[in-house]
């Protein structure tokens, strides 16, 4: 029997991911990166790819996080004019390492609390049923526009303290900083658009904490300003830094699950139809609506050290990327995975990163999900997509849909209660896309 011949660097190299149709479904390339070469030098990224779940464990938990470019970096690129964006990322907690980031993610753990949080369920499911009501009557939407954009931006809006009209420009704003996120693919064209947006953003901020306004102080920005651990609290920067990181990364990861996972649901009607019939299981559903279609795809580290992984050697300062939608369908770690299992057992995913870095705003996120999908399903009678293969934003890290069309009954609104209010049923059927 001919020996079967190893995948070439180029066909396992990550930059496939520029090839729309890869892009449109990555998971076999991830396959096969997992099957072949879970730990793979790319030499077309110059940097390490892991694609195991145990293994991106290890790279969250013990690489360093300080990927952030540096002024003269930039400067070296011919980028000089996005300086202020790399001192704003120095003071962020997503890009840095113990002991700056534990200080960070202290005093800002003070202000956005587990109680804030749940305080904003009222207001989110209000924010989620008058989007509905816009278009019910209408019966059709696109999801994107009409829906999963405004929703969270809404939300970002409420949290941080500031005009619910804002949240436009705030989304705006916001996808224009998420577009140097996660991306191997930066256009340099979009450059001096990215740093007034920037600009933009921090001015707003700031001119929010010179306000002093009530809403605006009990908001996340004036607790971020208040915070205070032992005696130490967070500079004016450092609040500007942090609050523009929530904000961005609260959006993106929630436009980006509802549109996915709503996707995912109605190319499986069974499935649709069991969390719509019990929307009981919303919790485990929507853990698996993120380890099923992961909001972001892969996250760049730095090897602290020589270090051995997966058999390979590991030189101190190489580039690790780890690629968290890889893990997430890793067969050693979720049976199955290529199936969508709203009632999956032990489903801990690495969708919101793993250790000292899990992601700051994971429980509203979730709470938004929870809401938004219990919402559409409830409300929404006969909900069916328009397109059956709808484009894929080129943002290769953060992984979502550039619309969605789906249409339903004009002025339905399904009978029952918010999932909230909803006792549990007992066990639902299983989903037959679930094995």
């Amino acid at each position: 029997m001919a020996a079967v011949k190893a995948p070439s660097a180029a066909s396992l190299s990550l930059f496939r991911l520029l090839d729309p149709e890869v892009h449109a479904d990555p998971y076999p390339l991830y396959r096969s990166l997992r099957e072949h070469d879970p730990v793979h030098w790319d030499p077309y990224m110059h940097s390490w790819v892991v694609t195991s779940h145990q293994e991106v464990v290890t790279v969250l938990t013990k690489f360093s996080a300080a990927t952030a470019p540096t002024p003269e970096q930039f400067e070296a690129l011919g980028l000089a004019e996005m300086k202020p964006l790399a001192d704003m990322m120095s003071k962020q907690m997503l890009f840095n390492d113990a002991p700056a980031h534990t200080r960070l993610r202290t005093l800002c753990s003070v202000a956005f609390t587990p109680r804030r949080v749940e305080g904003l369920r009222a207001d989110i499911q209000q924010i989620a049923d008058s989007l509905i009501d816009e278009v019910i009557a209408t019966g059709s939407m696109e999801v994107l526009s009409d829906f999963a954009e405004a929703f969270p931006a809404i939300v970002a809006a409420k949290l941080l303290g500031v005009p619910a009209r804002d949240h436009v420009q705030l989304k705006k704003w916001s996808a224009d900083f998420a577009e140097l996120l996660g991306n191997f693919q930066h256009n340099p064209d979009h450059v001096t658009k990215v740093r007034r947006s920037l600009e933009d953003l921090r001015d707003y901020v700031q001119d929010k904490m010179r306000e002093h306004a009530p809403e605006t102080e009990a908001g996340l920005i004036g607790s971020l300003m208040a915070a205070e651990v032992d005696g130490g609290q967070l500079t004016s920067e450092e609040v500007v830094a942090s609050t523009i990181v929530t904000m961005v990364g609260g959006q993106e990861t929630t436009t980006n699950l509802i549109a996915s996972g709503l996707f995912s649901l109605l190319q499986r009607p069974e499935c649709l139809a069991q969390l719509r019939d019990h929307p009981e299981i919303i919790e485990p559903a929507v853990e698996e609506l993120l380890r099923f279609e992961s909001p972001s795809q892969h996250t760049a580290r730095i090897a602290r050290e020589d270090v051995v992984l997966g058999g390979k050697t590991i030189k101190k300062g190489a580039s690790v990327w780890a690629v968290m939608g890889a893990a997430n369908r890793d067969p050693l770690r979720f049976p199955n995975p290529d199936e969508l299992d709203l009632t999956r057992p032990d489903n801990r995913h690495v969708a919101f990163g793993w250790a000292a870095h899990y992601c700051f705003g994971a429980p509203l996120a979730r709470m938004e999900g929870a809401i938004a999908f219990n919402t559409l399903l409830r409300r929404l009678k006969g909900l069916s997509l328009v397109d059956e293969k709808p484009t894929w934003r080129g943002n290769t890290g953060l992984r979502g849909l550039t619309s969605l069309r789906v249409t339903f009954e004009p002025g339905a609104s399904v009978a029952g209660t918010p999932a909230e209010l909803v006792p549990l049923a007992g066990a639902p059927a299983r989903c037959p896309f679930a094995h």
